[in-house]
């Protein structure tokens, strides 16, 4: 297994119908790394779209992944894209959104539950463990009584839409200083912001 190479995976629906449903913020998130290290996706055999790059001259290597299967399905992809390119579970991130958190936050997670998510709950199951890393993109909580389902699969609002720029922009800060600082350091900047 390679220890400078990460496997960045952004969740969400493929397709135009989805692409800017809070659920599809995992995806915009990996956007935004691709637009810093450059170059464009393409389909990789794992039914994902994948963009090779490096973290910086010389950095880590970082292989964005945006899965072409339904959010439910994430985990073929992600665990197929982990074992053509020799990554351990360590050095797999999932960046997702959490309606735990409140919207325009960020936090950090190593294993543990997937809190409902079946994304995470697909990936678990085909990399054959928890521990792995989760980029928790905050989208808040469905107003009222609306299903979390129908809120997940809704475009964000005309004020998020105001901050979102700001929210990809710090997740995509988090997923770089998980790769540049390690684990124990990109948790103790992010979770205490």
């Amino acid at each position: 297994m390679t220890s400078d190479t990460w496997l960045v995976a952004g969740l969400g629906n493929p397709g135009p119908g989805y692409m800017h449903n809070r659920h599809n913020v995992g995806q915009m998130v990996v956007d935004e790394l691709a637009t810093r290290i450059g170059g464009k996706f393409k389909t990789h055999s794992s039914r994902a779209q994948i963009l090779e790059g490096r973290l910086g001259i010389g950095g880590p290597k970082l292989i964005l992944a945006k899965p072409m299967t339904y959010m439910n399905l994430s985990g073929g992809p992600v665990g197929n894209l982990a074992k053509f390119f020799g990554v351990s579970p360590d050095h797999v991130i999932a960046v997702h959104d959490e309606i735990d958190i409140p919207f325009d936050a960020v936090k950090l997670k190593l294993g543990g539950g997937e809190g409902g998510h079946n994304g995470l709950r697909d990936i678990s199951k085909a990399l054959g463990t928890k521990d792995y890393l989760r980029v928790r993109v905050g989208v808040g909580r469905p107003p009222g009584r609306m299903e979390t389902a129908d809120y997940v699969l809704k475009d964000f609002s005309k004020d998020e839409k105001k901050s979102l720029p700001f929210l990809i922009d710090n997740s995509a800060d988090a997923v770089e200083e998980i790769v540049r600082s390690g684990w124990d350091a990109a948790q103790k900047k992010i979770n205490t912001t």
